[in-house]
């Protein structure tokens, strides 16, 4: 399994409106992709316009060419991406080590 990490910045104030379409992205849109299995997005404490998305996916190219190739990318981006003060960071990790 891959974990896509994705570091996003918001414009200031926009928390309430971005929390409730980040959430309509994840149900709508990448839930249904080819690999997904799953998401969790933190918010920052000390940093408001901070949100840490994970999301966890079969292979990379589920990500890399599947989903971000595909017109539900560009359905994403139109959801969530009004709110980014600048273009998230996005990197894959794979699992090293987890606890039971």
């Amino acid at each position: 399994m891959i974990l896509e990490l994705a570091d996003i910045r918001i414009l200031p104030g926009q928390q309430t409106a971005f929390d409730a379409a980040i959430q309509q992205g994840l149900t709508q849109v990448i839930a249904h992709a080819k690999g997904f299995r799953g998401y969790k997005v933190n918010k920052g404490i000390e940093s408001p316009e901070r949100y840490v998305l994970m999301i966890f996916w079969d292979t990379l190219e589920n990500h890399t060419i599947d989903f971000r190739q595909s017109a539900a990318f560009a359905e994403w981006r139109s959801i969530v991406g009004p709110f980014f003060a600048s273009a998230p960071v996005v990197e894959h990790f794979d699992l090293l080590v987890k606890s039971a």
